[in-house]
This record gives structure tokens, C-alpha cells and sequence, in this order.
């Protein structure tokens, strides 16, 4: 599973790259190259939540009265990216020093792990690590020289509650605090500090809508740790849901997900929001479907169309965040090119 094939046709290659970054997994022939390893190995295909948050600072900044730099916005979406891409890195090398992640747990049976299933050895992760933050660091020190101090505050932040999350002494995912982590780090800090880099500014609008955004990738976290409950339970991991029990977790991930709906209409009606961003309401029937799901019991049986389990809700919560985030871009879009095409 883990050695690399003979060489592939390039149309081989692609849709190998292609499965691997939709289900974080090698395909059926295994890691048949480079790209493939690391596109397992950093969990690639979790970016779309992070694209999301910064397309939508972006277009926020398209649609405002603020002159905006697009050289910075570029490089702020590259560094948020390869920010989430060190994050992946760094939560797989701290649960594994730590013990969290072993062969019987859920990181190890949904994908094969970095280093346990050995598609990388630590030395290889932690220069992987070293390689985005380098990269960060060059963005930062750019957009700092371009903007201002500012922007220290954005990365510092970002990277601190990256770290956080599963390193000592904090590991706020072990206390209940990781899913607040997210809400602000896929919110405020990612839109947030994108919106800031291209105009120097951060209006309320925008960090109410950053905020609003951040609930989707908050219930697919929320999701992973309700799957992770038979888990996290006994082993000391006191993940949100394992404090408050799996039913109350379950309404409140789907109370989340409703709530984004009501939160972009509200920034519509107080035109925080232009009105085609009441695009997503075509994402309501998967919302519906997505609700409906929660209300059943995990399936007694691995589903044949499902390459992540024992993750059951995650994979769920992540599709509908996916679709509803990639419509409310849809219409930012729309909004920005019907700005654009007025002059």
C-alpha cells in the first residue's frame, strides 16, 4: 500500500493524484509516486475549507470601497494554504510523540498515517514542517514590508493556535477547546488576515461573515470527534463531544450547520453580505439530507462507497460544507464581476 509502483502513464498519474486528494487515501494500485505520498500525507484534500476562507476574503475585498492590493491577497491564500498544510503535519508528528495516534486508532484505519503506516519517517515530516513555515515566514516578512506589523499578529496567531491544538503543554483538542480553535482559525484569523493583507482594514462586516463561514468547518470537526468517540472516551481525550455526550453533540453540529443559513441571511438583510450570497440556499436540500443523516445510527457495516472509514459523520458534514462554502464563493463571484462589468 505504501511503496511506490512502477512508473504510470501521466493519465494514470493524474487520477491517482485526483483519488488521493478527494479521499486523503493512496489508490487501489498504492502511492504510485512523490505527489501522491504527500497528498496523503498532508491530508490534502481537506484545503477546500481553507480555499474557501480565503476566496471569501478576497471577494469581500472585490465587492468593498477599499483599494486593494492583489499581489498581498495572492500571497496571504498561498500562505493560509500552506499554513493548513504544516498544521496537518504538525498535529500527525505531536499525536504520534504523545501516543495518541497509534495503530488502533482512528488516524491510523480512515488513511494510512505518515509515519506509522511509513509513507514518510519523522525526520521527512518534520522537514516537511520546517519547509511550509519557511515559506510562511517569507510570505509574512513580505506582506509585513508591504503592509504593516499587522500582519505578525495574523500569522502569529494562526500558527500558535495551529501548534496548540495537538502539541503540549496546551492540546486544546484534549480539553474541549479545539473546536473553538477552528471557529477562529478558519474564520477571523484566515478571512480576517487575507481581507487585511490586500486593504489594511477589517470591518466588522468581515469578520462577521469570516465568522459565520467558520461554523461549516467547525461541524466537520465536530463530526470527526463524535466518530471518534468510542475512542477519545477512554482514552483521556476530552474532545468537545466527549464532554457534553454524543446526542448533544449531533443537535449541536446540526444546530451549526442551520445556523449557517440564518447567519447569511441576517448579513444580508443588514448588508453586511450582497444579496447574491443568498446563493447557498441551493446547498438546503443536502442540509436537509445532511440533518436527516445525524438523526441515524453509524452503519453496522463499512459502506462500499466510503474510503475513510471508521469516519462516518466527518466525510457527511464535510460534503455539505463543501458544497454550501463553494456556493456562497459562487456568488460572491457573481457579485464581484456584475461590480466589475459596470465599471
Amino acid at each position: 500500500m505504501t511503496a511506490e509502483t512502477s512508473p504510470l502513464p501521466l493519465k494514470a498519474r493524474l487520477a491517482a493524484w485526483r483519488y488521493a486528494f478527494l479521499t486523503t487515501n493512496p489508490p487501489e494500485q498504492g502511492v504510485v509516486d512523490g505527489v501522491t505520498r504527500w497528498l496523503v500525507v498532508t491530508r490534502a484534500g481537506v484545503l477546500p475549507m481553507t480555499l474557501t476562507s480565503g476566496l471569501m476574503a478576497v471577494l469581500l475585498a472585490a465587492v468593498s470601497d477599499a483599494a486593494v492590493d492583489w499581489l498581498n491577497v495572492t500571497l496571504a491564500v498561498v500562505g493560509i494554504v500552506v499554513a493548513h498544510l504544516a498544521n496537518n503535519l504538525m498535529n500527525d508528528l505531536a499525536d504520534t510523540e504523545v501516543g495518541n495516534d497509534t495503530a488502533d486508532y482512528p488516524r491510523a484505519l480512515y488513511a494510512p498515517h505518515p509515519i506509522l503506516a511509513g509513507l514518510v519517517t519523522k525526520r521527512q515530516l518534520i522537514a516537511g514542517i520546517l519547509l511550509c513555515q519557511v515559506v510562511d515566514l517569507a510570505i509574512m516578512v513580505t506582506l509585513v514590508v508591504r503592509q504593516d506589523w499587522w500582519i505578525v499578529a495574523f500569522a502569529v496567531g494562526g500558527l500558535f493556535l495551529s501548534y496548540a491544538y495537538t502539541a503540549p503543554p496546551l492540546r486544546l483538542k484534549k480539553v474541549g477547546l479545539g473546536e473553538l480553535d477552528v471557529l477562529l482559525t478558519w474564520g477571523p484569523l484566515m478571512v480576517g488576515g487575507v481581507y487585511y493583507a490586500g486593504t489594511g482594514s477589517l470591518p466588522w462586516q468581515v469578520l462577521a461573515a469570516a465568522t459565520v463561514y467558520a461554523l461549516l468547518p467547525t461541524t466537520v470537526l465536530m463530526a470527526k470527534h463524535i466518530d471518534k468517540l468510542p475512542y477519545d472516551g477512554p482514552a483521556g481525550t476530552r474532545t468537545f463531544p466527549v464532554l457534553i455526550g454524543e446526542r448533544a453533540a449531533k443537535r449541536l453540529t446540526q444546530a451549526m450547520m442551520v445556523a449557517f443559513y440564518v447567519g447569511v441571511a441576517v448579513l444580508v438583510a443588514v448588508r453586511a453580505l450582497p444579496w447574491p450570497a443568498l446563493l447557498v440556499v441551493l446547498a438546503v436540500p443536502m442540509l436537509v439530507k445532511v440533518v436527516r443523516a445525524f438523526d441515524q445510527p453509524v452503519p453496522a457495516e463499512p459502506p462500499a462507497d466510503n474510503p475513510v472509514w471508521p469516519l462516518w459523520w466527518a466525510p457527511i458534514a464535510f460534503l455539505h460544507t463543501r458544497r454550501a462554502g463553494g456556493l456562497l464563493i459562487l456568488g460572491l463571484l457573481g457579485w464581484a464581476v456584475w461590480l466589475a462589468a459596470r465599471g
